[in-house]
């Protein structure tokens, strides 16, 4: 039984499962860290600017309370800045308060700006009667804006609004800074992250590269490579299923291979008790197909058949042994320096093909080779050509120096080969054609040919030509033993 090699390892590719994992815990912390951080500084931001709002609104209806209890109207330029003056005072540094009464405004800081007071807060405290405010950017500096109405003792409109601007700047600076610290912190998360990734892929790989060198030592012919059980997890459980399989196949192989094993010792010995029978049943026909002149029509024909019948068995015994030899590996290359078409010219000569086999057999092609399995190659691929095929039959013989190969080329002119028999056709006792159960070839002759070729190293393919018909190519290592030039 032979064992098929594994494919060569390749190179561990980047995308292995060490780095996707790896990518994948640093991919989930980067994005947790983002997140965490977008999350707190908009809480932080909301909830500084809800305590700056609050405390701006508070302090500011205290202080336009107080001042209003000492305001007349109507009122002038003078007591309407006394009385932005008044209520920008409480209000802390950098405040700046609006008074606005009908067409007259003032201001507590008559170089500050205005723009902040946009025309839809003026609208929402004309109309709403109550305090409001707006944040707005102006400049590139943030500000809060909130207005109010002014109500006197009478509790009639007094056509009085205030306006306190007040500046977030302090505020965003703090936001920034806890953005800042949340952002520093993002690079050793990420690296505590893959830092993890990388103990956690150990673990879970270790088991799974445990995994992957026995199935390679499987592979390779080594049935009894086990892994070992460690815990109670889904690696664990992975790794006995694959123990309790590789012991399943192990006792299948083990089996199979005894089995052959007898198959093949019983071919061998079966063969090997029928050669002296068959010897004396040959010594036997031989005599008959003699005597078959001098003997009546009916028994004259029996005792050619007997004779037909026992040659092919005897050439069925010798394949069977030949093959027996090949299974066992005691077959044997006996290899001398030879002159390959004088080799070609006296196989087809010896079995009268010489007439009947258009060669072409260039001189000069000498190669390193055991002559008599060369001979049944030739003998195998030209008699199924000339039985099976049509003629005229070809016999090429051809060099390849710079491929270091040499390739005996034989091809016919019948109807070829038929697609599904070209995988098979030197199958053991496979015949393309199923109608013919019986043959004069014992069935074994392509495979033993192929067994020769391999013997030497080489091969042979089989296809069907272009034009029609089948042609066998025997390819071979051009080498020298003795000296000889190429």
């Amino acid at each position: 039984m032979t064992v098929r090699r594994p494919s060569p390892r390749g190179p561990r590719r980047l995308g292995g499962l060490r780095t996707r994992l790896v990518v994948a815990f640093v991919l989930v912390a980067l994005i947790s860290a983002v997140t965490a951080t977008a999350l707190a500084y908009r809480e932080s931001r909301s909830a500084v600017l809800q305590r700056k709002q609050d405390a701006v609104r508070t302090e500011f209806r205290n202080r336009v309370e107080q001042a209003a209890a000492d305001f007349d109207v109507p009122a002038d330029g003078v007591a309407l800045t006394r009385f932005a003056t008044r209520v920008a005072d409480g209000l802390g540094d950098g405040a700046v308060v609006v008074a606005r009464y009908r067409s007259l405004t003032v201001s507590s800081d008559a170089s500050a700006d205005r723009s902040p007071i946009t025309p839809a807060l003026r609208e929402a405290v004309r109309t709403r009667n109550r305090m409001s405010f707006q944040r707005v950017d102006r400049h590139g500096s943030p500000y809060l804006v909130v207005g109010t109405p002014v109500t006197l003792d009478s509790a009639a409109p007094s056509g009085l609004d205030v306006y306190a601007i007040s500046s977030l700047r302090a505020e965003r600076e703090d936001t920034a800074g806890v953005l800042d610290a949340v952002r520093d912190g993002i690079v050793p998360v990420v690296l505590l992250a893959a830092v993890l990734a990388l103990l956690a892929a150990g673990t879970v790989l270790r088991p799974v590269r445990e995994l992957e060198r026995a199935t390679r030592r499987h592979a390779s012919g080594d049935l009894s490579s086990r892994v070992r059980v460690r815990g109670s997890d889904e690696l664990a459980d992975l790794a006995r299923d694959f123990n309790e399989t590789a012991n399943a196949l192990e006792a299948s192989v083990t089996e199979l291979r005894e089995q052959d094993a007898r198959a093949r010792r019983f071919v061998a010995d079966v063969s090997h008790e029928l050669r002296t029978p068959l010897a004396a049943m040959t010594m036997v026909a031989t005599v008959l197909d003699e005597d078959a002149g001098a003997l009546p029509p009916d028994t004259a024909h029996a005792a050619r058949t007997v004779s037909e019948e026992t040659a092919r068995l005897t050439r069925l015994v010798d394949d069977l042994m030949e093959m027996s030899r090949f299974d066992s590996g005691a077959a044997r290359l006996h290899l001398t320096d030879t002159d390959l078409a004088e080799a070609v010219r006296a196989a087809l000569s010896l079995r009268g093909w010489t007439d009947r086999v258009r060669t072409d057999l260039p001189p000069g092609i000498r190669a390193s080779v055991d002559r008599r399995r060369i001979d049944v190659i030739v003998a195998n691929l030209v008699g199924n050509a000339l039985r099976h095929g049509a003629e005229p039959v070809t016999l090429a013989l051809a060099a390849d120096p710079a491929g270091g190969r040499v390739t005996v080329e034989v091809a016919d002119r019948g109807p070829g080969l038929p697609p599904e028999a070209l995988s098979h056709v030197f199958d053991r006792f496979y015949k393309a054609d199923t109608a013919r159960t019986r043959s004069k070839g014992s069935g074994l002759g392509t495979a033993i040919a192929l067994e020769n070729a391999r013997l030497h190293g080489g091969t042979i393919e089989a296809a069907n030509r272009p034009g029609g018909g089948a042609v066998f190519t025997l390819a071979l290592p051009w080498r020298l033993t003795h000296g000889g030039n190429r």
